[in-house]
């Protein structure tokens, strides 16, 4: 299965020590050298860059395509609009983003993505997590928003 990962995804699960989901959910993950260079950017004692710095199951690729890049770039930051176009390049069967717009522009270019809170979910039906709850609880206390009703809906959707 070839994953491609904007930056949200593995900042915010680093950040709450959840990193080795995404590995085991997808053994590999692969991310565009825009998005290395924004989780490289973060900080040095950030999680994310500490995991990309160290982690072999983390990939790193450059993006080709300029001629797709670039009316992206125009409206989306440039980890967004590189792992889209990566995803795209390398026939990716998961792409996973969080950002709205990012993810409408993958859709319609035909991507399968999933944000955290669907790598949550499938983290839970595998049997990776045994409850969604205390990890979603974790991310919004580090910053990450989550709207009241998707909120409930995931814990529905995660029998929680």
């Amino acid at each position: 299965m070839i994953v491609v990962s904007d930056t949200s995804p593995i900042s915010n699960l680093a950040a709450i020590g959840q990193l080795v989901i995404l590995q085991q959910l997808y053994s590999e993950v692969i991310v565009p050298t825009a998005v290395h260079q924004e989780l490289l950017n973060s900080g040095s004692e950030d999680l994310a860059v500490l995991a990309i710095q160290t982690l072999d199951w983390i990939q790193i690729r450059s993006v080709n395509n300029a001629a797709l890049l670039q009316p992206l770039q125009a409206i989306l930051d440039v980890g967004e609009a590189e792992a889209i176009v990566l995803a795209i390049e390398l026939t990716a069967d998961r792409l996973l983003m969080n950002e709205r717009r990012g993810r409408q522009q993958a859709i319609q270019a035909g991507l399968k993505v999933t944000g955290l809170l669907g790598i949550l979910l499938a983290a839970k039906q595998q049997k990776v997590v045994t409850t969604v709850k205390p990890l979603l609880d974790a991310l919004i206390a580090n910053g990450f928003w989550v709207h009241g009703e998707l909120y409930a809906e995931t814990l529905s959707l995660a029998r929680e």
